[in-house]
């Protein structure tokens, strides 16, 4: 893939890039193999990958320069500015937003954030896009509620410009960290989500939810899981760490029991919507943190999907479950070594399928699936 931003070394954020796709995927495989040398493998499925550029669903961008000529990007350690909106990870239909959004920063009077000086008001502009429909969802970072109505007046020409822009909401961060979202969410449309689809499941994108950004090998991710679980003997699961529910609303039929649990209440909300959607009624989505509410129970399902963030399940969780012994765990995961140091951590249980996803082209990240079954 070219980059001229690569090229002219403004931006290293993609650190393979020079790498052919080929050799990219072959160094992820073999590093998998490392990190799981000690962790017998009964299968190593084929590794899965999607397109090269133009693949992610999602631009997070802070916001420099000025309120007349804003920058969309990233700043350098020294706070030198870069503007991404060329990046060839976005598809083709970004560009005409960030065209429209620098005119309307001026419009609306939103000074960028200056972090050496602490002052300005707008931080970061998060763009999402579903790819059921091309909807997309703006989320406005701010400092204060100090130019909300300034923003609110100049809305309506921005949403005639962009009938595209569905969901658009004010996330007010007052902390001065590099801390992409506040806790405060402020919708400025009467639509609160995106609507998405993965191999036929519906799914939901809310702001203060996580979803994957990489459609084309979440899609695959999601189904490869589906059809693991379908050929197991599994009438209860639980789908820790869950989400909107993709896993679980993957893997669920309509005679299983599911439980789903994840600390965010906007993705507990997607998931019920989905499970509504998919006709599911014997489903359970909480908004709890997964470990407290596992270890607090007295029985395990059949199945306990994890698809925790990079830090892994951890000890606490890993010693309950060695203890309630479930038949199947089905272990989803960003980070390969902690998913390693998990499964050194559960004793009784076999690795009897692995398969790598490239989720994050041109960097040294990926996704890994692995089916774990009780010894």
């Amino acid at each position: 893939m070219h980059c001229a931003l690569y090229d002219a070394g403004r931006c290293r954020s993609c650190q393979w890039i020079e790498q052919p796709m080929e050799a990219q995927l072959a160094a992820k495989m073999n590093d998998l193999h490392q990190l799981l040398a000690e962790v017998p493998v009964d299968q190593w499925c084929a590794p899965v990958s999607g397109p090269e550029q133009a693949f992610r669903n999602k631009a997070k961008m802070v916001v420099s320069g000025s309120v007349e000529k804003p920058l969309f990007g990233m700043l350098h350690r020294d706070g030198t500015p870069v503007d991404l909106t060329d990046c060839p990870l976005y598809p083709a239909s970004f560009a005409p937003v960030f065209a429209a959004l620098k005119p309307f920063i001026a419009r609306a009077g939103l000074t960028p954030y200056n972090v050496a000086r602490k002052r300005g008001e707008l931080k970061y502009l998060l763009l999402t896009e579903s790819q059921q429909d091309g909807g997309m969802m703006l989320r406005v970072v701010l400092r204060s509620e100090a130019k909300l109505e300034q923003l609110r007046a100049a809305l309506p020409g921005l949403q005639a410009e962009l009938p595209q822009l569905r969901v658009i909401t004010a996330n007010i961060q007052p902390v001065h960290m590099a801390i992409m979202e506040g806790e405060q969410e402020i919708w400025l449309t009467e639509q609160r989500s995106l609507a998405e689809n993965f191999n036929g499941v519906p799914l939901w994108i809310r702001p203060q939810s996580f979803f994957q950004t990489n459609p084309v090998v979440a899609a695959a991710l999601y189904a490869t899981a589906r059809d693991w679980v379908r050929a197991l003997p599994v009438k209860h699961m639980w789908d820790l760490f869950c989400g909107v529910g993709g896993f679980g609303l993957h893997c669920a039929t309509p005679e299983m029991r599911l439980t789903g649990i994840e600390i965010a209440s906007e993705a507990i909300a997607s998931a019920t919507q989905s499970a509504a959607m998919l006709g599911l009624h014997d489903v359970h989505f909480q908004a709890l943190d997964s470990t407290q509410f596992a270890t607090a129970q007295d029985a395990t399902p059949d199945l306990v999907v994890v698809n925790p963030p990079r830090r892994g399940i951890g000890r606490a969780l890993c010693e309950y479950l060695n203890r309630m012994a479930p038949p199947y765990i089905l272990y989803s995961s960003c980070n390969a070594r902690s998913m390693a140091d998990d499964i050194g951590h559960l004793p009784d249980y076999q690795a009897v399928r692995v398969q790598l996803f490239d989720m994050f082209p041109h960097t040294a990240h990926y996704e890994v699936l692995t089916l774990l079954v009780r010894k």
